[in-house]
């Protein structure tokens, strides 16, 4: 009874594995086409000069053929060597020309590749709201920004190379030999199946492997980011031997990964070597018999063995296309991740580009945090009329910054519950709402700029007098006096060189020159002393006075001069009213007034 042959489970799953790694890769690759449509001409010019490279290369040992022909037939002429020889100058001045062309039209193409999608991933983690940064750490972003990168790089630059290079050459030199003498040829290639078996296999294997290399470079990068931020922290609590070890265990990690991936790809190319010696091995007999009884000339031997030198390469190239190919799939997945991220919070189809009037109402708000059990905040609702001044006090936890980062829409309110100037702050443009809107954060973050960069950096062309006004406001011009270069020294990363009163002066400094309608504090005074405090206070309702201003502080000191108060305790309001109505009324706000009269009593 005949029966089907039954393929082999192995040899199934391997090719259907095979398959799938085709189809991944491809479909990382998608997002470089439109980049590399844009440079095709680019691309094209180098297709053409790596050709004139090819032809020049493979022409060489013709010419090499002849001269050995006529130097064997004992009957020299100068006209006979001396032709072949300028022909053979003239072919390697065409293949230099050639490699320069295509090196700068396809490495320049594939570095402007690397430009723009570097600059794409940039402008688009910008549109990402602060919860995806709350879920992925910056050392991995960091990774995939400049590792990843360099890897697509060289996959849409030299692995394009290898791979036409590769296939042009290895056609182009069995045509010639296959040509010449068909049954030293066939017998002399036999060696290569086995290379490109063993290819499939090794660029399989890579794949996995250097994903993981990956994974660990992101570690890598993780750690030293956090810790660097947290030097300080490290040496208060004097935990660098800690740091060190968990950096050391990491760095092992990364290094053991990396040699399972050489162990690998070092392996590749000594079996390549050996395997592209065993056709030297098999020309030098077969070829040199053929020699000895004339059936082959000794220049076609010596262009076939030249032939063979040349196909080392393609061989090789095989390997390092899949090797760097695989690399570019790895990094282009990593990428990808991070580009098919969709924000949350967008500008609605058909946005309102104009605020009408600086009011802000909250009606009957309730927020949570995405997998809390319970609403931060439970229907709150605050009235902002135009002009005036507004505080919020509650104890830590209470919901305050939650409700500040809810008016800009640095976190998401549900639909009908933010109004500003009367209208959802889900219909505006989110960069007319946030424009309106002037926030000092309660933690103050400055950049690794100077101190007159740091306070004009929402108005990047003021002038010096109006930065200097601004600086006299937060009182930060008189600490200035005492910096050593002034309103040009360097504040360090973060701030890294400043006190926390400093930082938080200078960033009231930055929000007072922007002069947005709607100015928010969050805390904003908590690292300053009283006295500094009330100055700044006193200047900053003067010179705010009819435009519209909310202050957060635990600070009653810091309340006093607004129009009215709200307190908020678990995400409630709880009570509001002007000062001399909250203090006179039982409650939170009275208790903490009493409790800071006291201590300030106490200190004097």
């Amino acid at each position: 009874m005949w029966c089907r042959p039954v393929r082999p489970a192995r040899l199934v799953a391997s090719t259907g594995h095979n398959r799938y790694l085709v189809r991944a890769v491809l479909r990382e690759f998608a997002t470089l086409l439109p980049y590399m449509k844009r440079y095709r001409l680019r691309y094209a010019v180098g297709v053409l000069f790596l050709v004139v490279t090819n032809v020049g290369q493979i022409a060489i040992p013709q010419m090499l053929k002849i001269v050995v022909d006529v130097i064997s037939s004992g009957s020299l002429s100068s006209r006979a060597i001396v032709i072949p020889l300028l022909e053979m100058v003239r072919l390697a001045l065409a293949v230099a020309v050639g490699r320069f062309g295509w090196r700068t039209a396809i490495f320049g193409a594939s570095r402007r590749i690397e430009n723009e999608l570097r600059q794409d991933l940039y402008a688009h983690l910008l549109t990402l709201s602060s919860r995806y940064f709350s879920r992925v750490k910056t050392g991995d972003l960091m990774a995939r920004s400049t590792n990843d990168m360099m890897n697509i790089r060289t996959a849409s630059g030299i692995a394009l190379v290898s791979a036409l290079d590769g296939i042009f050459m290895t056609i182009a030199i069995l045509i010639i030999m296959f040509g010449q003498n068909p049954r030293i040829a066939a017998l002399t290639i036999t060696p290569t199946p086995v290379v490109t078996v063993l290819v499939l296999g090794v660029g399989r294997i890579l794949g996995v492997r250097f994903q993981r290399v990956q994974e660990g470079f992101s570690r890598l990068s993780e750690h030293i980011q956090e810790a660097l931020s947290g030097v300080r922290v490290l040496k208060s609590f004097v935990r660098e031997k800690y740091s060190l070890g968990l950096f050391e265990r990491i760095n092992d990690e990364y290094r053991d990964r990396n040699m399972a991936l050489v162990r690998v790809w070092g392996l590749f190319f000594p079996l390549v070597t050996f395997l592209s010696g065993l056709t030297t091995l098999l020309l030098l007999w077969v070829g040199g018999v053929a020699v000895i009884d004339g059936t082959m000339s000794p220049g076609t031997f010596v262009a076939f063995l030249s032939y063979l030198e040349m196909l080392i390469w393609p061989m090789l190239g095989a390997g390092f296309t899949i090797n760097v190919l695989q690399r570019g799939a790895a990094s282009l997945g990593r990428i990808n991740e991070v580009l098919n991220e969709k924000p949350d919070i967008v500008s609605p189809p058909s946005p309102v580009r104009v605020v009408p009037e600086a009011t802000v109402k909250i009606a009957g708000l309730t927020y949570s945090y995405e997998g809390a059990e319970a609403p931060v905040l439970d229907e709150v609702s605050i009235d902002v009329p135009e002009g005036s001044t507004i505080g919020i006090l509650g104890r830590t936890g209470s919901g305050k910054s939650t409700l500040l980062k809810l008016i800009p829409r640095i976190l998401d309110p549900p639909a009908g519950t933010v109004f500003v100037g009367g209208i959802d702050v889900r219909d505006y443009e989110l960069g007319v709402l946030r424009g309106y809107v002037g926030m000092v954060p309660q933690d103050t973050f400055l950049f690794s700029a100077t101190v007159s960069e740091n306070i004009a950096f929402a108005r990047p062309g003021a002038g010096e007098e109006e930065i200097r006004a601004a600086a006299e406001l937060s009182t930060i011009d008189r600490d200035l006096a005492g910096f050593p270069h002034g309103y040009e020294t360097e504040v360090g990363e973060r701030g890294v060189t400043l006190s926390g009163g400093q930082k938080q002066r200078i960033a009231i400094s930055r929000a007072i020159l922007a002069n947005p309608r709607l100015l928010i504090f969050d805390d904003a005074l908590s690292a300053v002393d009283a006295e500094t405090e009330e100055l700044i206070l006193r200047r900053f309702l003067d010179l705010r006075s009819g435009r519209t201003n909310i202050i957060v502080s635990n600070r009653v000191s810091t309340l006093a001069g607004c129009d009215r108060v709200y307190v908020l305790e678990a995400g409630r309001v709880s009570a509001s009213g002007t000062h001399r109505e909250l203090v006179s009324a039982p409650g939170l706000y009275r208790q903490i007034h009493r409790l800071q009269s006291l201590q300030h009593e106490t200190k004097r």
